[in-house]
Formats: C-alpha cells, structure tokens, sequence
C-alpha cells in the first residue's frame, strides 16, 4: 500500500505535547518514533528514509532493543522530523531560522584601498607558482621518498596532539604535490612508492575530515586511497582503509555497513603477501566494534579473543608497515574495553579502559580525551556517579588541548547521559567546569 504523503513539519500539538516533550527530553526515541506514527502519521520506514537509518534499526528501536546516543545520529533526527533542537539538548538547527529573519552581519566601515596593505600582496600569484614549479628540477630518489614519509609520521604526531582540522590545508596540499609528480614518467620504485605515499596523505586527509565529523569529504578521500593502494596492489594498506571506513561507519550508527567494510578488509589483508599479526589483530578488533554496534554478543567476544590471540604471536623481527605501529598492547587493551562497554558489558570494559588510560601517552590529547570519557561512561553504566564526573573533569584539559568535532561529540553523549543526575553534586560541578573550558558543546542543553 502506498504510504499517504504527509508535510515534512510536525503538528504543533505533537510537538507542544507534554508527552512528547518529556519524552525529546529525555532522548527516549522508542516513545518518539511511535508519537511520531500515532500523531502525524509518519511510520517507521518514512523514519529511517528521513534519518538516515535502516527500517531495522528503527524497528529496534521502538521495540526497546537500541538505544541511540550518538549525537550524529541525534542530529540526523532532529532534522529529518523536524524537531527543534532545544527539545533534544542540542543547538538551534540551522532550519529553524527563516531565511527573513536571517541576521546578516554589519558591514566593516570602508577604509581607503590605499591605506591597507592586501594579506599576501608580496607572494606571488597561483600562475606564477606553476610556471615555477615547470621550469623547476624534480629529481627524484629514494632520499625524496624518505623525507615524504617523515613527514606524514610527523602529521600523524601533531594530528594526535592538536587535531587535524589546521593541519588539512597542509596534507592537501602535498598529496597534490605527489599526484602531479605521479604524472611524469618514473621507474616503477619510484612510481609504486609515490603512490604508496599519495594513498597515505589521502587517508590521512579523509581521517582529518572523520574526526571533523565531515563524513562525505571523509569517504570521498577514503575512496581515494583505496585506488592509489589498489593502484600498487598493496593488499595491507587497501585493508587499513578499509578498516577505517568500518570505523566511521559504527560512528554514524551503520552496523551493517562497518561489518561488511571490515570483512573486506579482512579478506584483502588474507591475501596479501606477508600481512603481520598486528594488522591482523587491529582488523579483528574492528570487527569486534562492528559486532558490539550489531548487539551481537557472541560474534563481539569471538573477535576480540582473534584480536588477543593475534597480538600474542607478534614478534620483534615481523615486518610491519609503519602505519600499525599506533596498535600497541594499550591500544589492544583499551580497544578491548570499549567494545566490551558498546555491548553494555561495563563490569568487564571499566578495568581495561583504566588500565589503558595509565599507559597512554601524555602528548596523544584526542587519545587521552576519549578514553578518559569512555571510562567515565562505564563508571555511570556502574552507577559510580562520582567517580564518572570526577574521570570525565579529566577529560576537559586534554580535550581543550585538540580540536576535535569527535571529541566533542562523544562529551556532548556523555552529558547527556547525566540528566538524570542533573541536581546531584558531582553533576553539577562537571556541567559548571564544563560550562567555563568548552562552553560551546552544551550551548544548547537546558541547565540544571
């Protein structure tokens, strides 16, 4: 039967509902997605089209078997059944607005063109630089290979220390740069391994539009690396993307789509010639979060002992490309923890992700800000309220410290988490901490 078509808005009286505003209140979205289909007439696969989910997860949903926290996910609610923002904690949705009612910035006086001296009026133009860059030598060697992979081992270094969101210009930039050297002729050393380099700042560019929460740019620049590795058959480096966009794909509450990314991973690593336990161990923990994210608890604990039992075969002498050196056994141990706390298992996760975060290194800001957060959410799983607000206080200084949209998604998720908690004292002091350093990642959540 075809399904009546119905105006994008909700009924003010739905949306004015005490039901319906307890129930936005408090992110209850079975309750939501069932006013939804009573009160405007908005059925579940009409939800999951508007939202940007599968009619299953939604089903889930509504039937209490999941719960969505994400706040990507939430935002996608928001603004595929047009609920404002503020009834769900977040910031006024850019919809909202009338286009008439629209405020438009004042116009800066004018000031005399003679009295202000144009930002880079002493550089030369674009044309200049590629006339330049024709007539320059471009000799190529392996020591030019080198210095390109330290540079990319040092983005990744300030990528984890400050984010990557200022350090992008720069990755774009020099993949650039190799692609247009990639256009001369070459012998094959030096083509194969200027596109290796090319497929690393690509992914690198695509995880700095990740962890920006930009997903589209994201895969786009994903997609990319796939077919520079692809180009070199460089089956290992293929299953690194891959495993990163199964990552992402968890983060916008796509289950599906993470464990069927993964597999392929999984079976391009298979056939690689020499693929490292370690990269085999990383996988499998991939696909550890991919289960947790499907609630599948048997398929989770399965990985995860792969993962473990993978990482003890590992071996001083095993060639490992450098991109896996960040999978350590803290990395395998906090790894471990967070797909045990998706599954809700938070007994099990606490421990872990504690014992990890004692080990992490001081400079890896984003690192040491997710996982303290991470183990601020097992301790409220617990019900240890105090030591979850006093963790994710924690959280604020390294979190300050990285420009992060992920970070500050995961902060708003765990804020959220405290409404209940809203006039205990713990609660209050996080919320008022929280309030003075970042400001801007609870704008739009009601106060206690």
């Amino acid at each position: 039967m075809t399904e009546p078509s119905h105006s994008k808005e909700l009924p003010g009286s739905l949306l004015t509902d005490p039901v319906m505003i307890e129930a936005c209140r408090t992110r209850d979205f079975g309750r939501i997605f069932r006013l939804v289909k009573a009160r405007a007439g908005i059925y579940p696969s009409m939800v999951a089209r508007r939202c940007d989910l599968t009619p299953s997860r939604v089903g889930e949903v509504i039937a209490g078997r999941r719960q969505l926290v994400h706040m990507d996910v939430i935002e996608r609610i928001s603004d595929g059944l047009r609920i404002p923002g503020h009834m769900l904690g977040l910031a006024r949705r850019p919809w909202e607005t009338p286009p008439s009612l629209t405020v438009r910035p004042r116009e800066p006086a004018e000031v005399p063109a003679s009295a202000v001296e144009p930002l880079g009026a002493g550089l030369p133009g674009p044309d200049v630089d590629s006339i330049l860059a024709l007539a320059a030598e471009r000799d190529l060697s392996a020591s030019t290979l080198d210095a390109l992979h330290s540079s990319i081992a040092d983005y990744w270094r300030r990528d984890d220390e400050h984010g990557g969101e200022t350090l992008r210009p720069a990755v774009v930039g020099q993949l650039r740069y190799v692609v247009d050297l990639l256009k001369e002729q070459r012998p094959v050393p030096l083509r194969d391994g200027l596109h290796s380099i090319a497929a690393e700042l690509a992914r690198l560019t695509g995880w700095t539009y990740f962890d920006a929460r930009q997903y589209n740019q994201a895969r786009a620049y994903f997609t990319e690396s796939l077919g520079l590795a692809k180009a070199v058959d460089d089956r290992q480096f293929m299953a690194n993307v891959l495993a990163c966009m199964s990552l992402q794909a968890t983060y916008q509450d796509k289950p599906g789509d993470a464990l069927a990314l993964v597999t392929a991973a999984q079976d391009q690593a298979r056939a690689a010639a020499g693929t490292t336990p370690r990269v085999l161990a990383m996988l499998a923990m991939r696909e550890a979060f991919a289960h947790a994210a499907l609630g599948d608890h048997g398929a989770t604990h399965t990985a995860i002992s792969e993962a473990h039992t993978r990482f003890g075969r590992i071996s001083t002498g095993d060639p490992d490309p450098a991109w896996i050196a960040y999978f350590d056994e803290a990395k395998l141990i906090v790894d471990t923890g967070i797909a045990h706390g998706r599954l809700g298992e938070a007994a099990l996760a606490e421990p872990l992700i504690a014992d990890a975060l004692r080990r992490e290194h001081e400079t890896n800001h984003r690192g040491r800000a997710f996982h303290a957060l991470w183990l601020a959410r097992t301790q409220l799983q617990r019900g240890k309220l105090d030591e979850a607000c006093h963790t994710a206080m924690e959280a604020l200084a390294p979190a300050v410290a990285v420009s992060s949209q992920r970070v500050a998604g995961h902060l708003q998720e765990f804020h959220a988490q405290l409404e209940p908690f809203r006039r205990e004292p713990a609660a209050v002091a996080f919320e008022v901490r929280l309030r003075e350093v970042l400001p801007r990642q609870i704008s739009g959540s009601p106060r206690p």
